[in-house]
């Protein structure tokens, strides 16, 4: 019997380009390759597509790119030709067929619905949330609009978008008198806490806002939350499985990029110490929250508790960090399942969400 061909995409265009090459790289050493054959297509920070044929160490680093047979190559919305087509040195043209597509790709054009319309245009079968869903849990502003409205709690919250900015003394004002100090900043569109700044007053206010708009063109003001950060994970269609809670004790003042990623200070705690109670009912919001945001295949969602054990949702993200520091794995390997098994399992929700969708 052949083996089932799975497209890994990694890299892109987004500040989140270097974690996407980490994440991809444990996703591959991570999938069966006595059932699969892995096909690798890296988008480098230009926007192109690339064939890999490489070999996996030298995806992590970036040194992938310099490969001598890395050739051009892209993914064929036309479902009577489905798979990828690469474009040889010569001029010619090579077609190969696959069958899923595992979009490793955090943050802008990867993880907020771009891709994803291209793999449905596609018919290809791809790991993860859909367009809609990937669109809408990327933009802070619409999770948190569409949360409200279901009545699930998150921080109280205003937005700005660009072309208001020459108004901004008065919006800041406002928003000040409104939710108070210490305020957070953040871009609406970008994940890894990128663009995140925390400011107590309001030079550091102006400040952060001028940094978010390098990000984006509308940003996220919310309130600060005297809390614990945690996180669960989540996998799965339509009974997703839930994973314990996991606290974040962050190196630096709050969770960013550094502390994600960088500094070994930051501590994770699975599980956590919280009252059962708690825990039991930060599961049951996550669920909620991913039912009703429309997400299958998986996602991590992060929570605040605050000293009144009151739970703040704080988003929602389509495609962790697949690291090997990163909570996504960690959660559900406390749980007893290992790397392999967690990987596998989003391969199977793949094809088991696209058959649904094809009848």
């Amino acid at each position: 019997m052949s083996k089932k061909k799975i497209a890994v995409v990694f890299g892109g265009i987004s500040t989140e380009h270097e974690i996407s090459l980490k994440s991809a790289s444990f996703v591959i050493k991570n999938i069966d390759e006595t059932k699969y054959e892995i096909i690798c297509i890296g988008i480098n920070k230009k926007g192109n597509w690339i064939f890999y044929p490489g070999d996996i160490e030298n995806i992590a680093d970036g040194s992938w790119e310099k490969h001598p047979d890395c050739t051009q190559a892209f993914i064929s919305p036309d479902r009577l030709k489905k798979g990828i087509v690469k474009i040889l040195s010569d001029g010619t043209i090579s077609k190969q067929s696959i069958d899923l597509i595992f979009p490793v790709l955090h943050g802008k054009y990867g993880e907020d619905g771009t891709v994803q319309g291209l793999f449905d245009l596609s018919g290809i079968p791809y790991v993860g949330c859909n367009l809609i869903s990937s669109g809408i849990c990327m933009d802070k502003i619409f999770t948190h609009t569409i949360l409200d409205y279901n009545k699930i709690k998150t921080s109280r919250w205003r937005y700005i978008k660009s072309k208001n900015i020459d108004n901004l003394d008065k919006i800041l004002e406002d928003i000040i008198d409104d939710l108070g100090m210490p305020l957070f900043i953040k871009p609406a569109n970008s994940g890894s806490s990128i663009g995140v700044s925390k400011a107590c007053n309001y030079n550091e206010l102006k400040k952060g806002i001028k940094l978010a708009f390098l990000h984006d063109r509308k940003i996220l003001i919310e309130e600060f939350i005297d809390g614990r950060e945690v996180e669960i994970a989540v996998m799965g269609n339509e009974e997703p499985i839930i994973s314990r809670v996991g606290e974040i004790e962050a190196a630096n003042e709050f969770y960013d990029f550094d502390s994600k990623y960088i500094l070994k200070e930051s501590c994770v705690k699975i599980p956590t110490d919280l009252p059962k109670n708690i825990e039991e009912d930060i599961k049951k919001l996550a669920k909620k929250a991913y039912e009703i945001l429309d997400c299958s295949g998986l996602s991590r969602i992060d929570f605040f508790v605050d000293k009144n054990e009151n739970i703040i949702l704080n988003e929602i993200n389509t495609m962790p960090g697949f690291t090997e520091i990163s909570m996504y794995p960690k959660l559900f390997k406390n749980i007893g399942m290992t790397n392999k098994e967690i990987i596998q399992k989003l391969i199977d929700y793949a094809f088991i969400e696209r058959s649904e969708i094809d009848g």
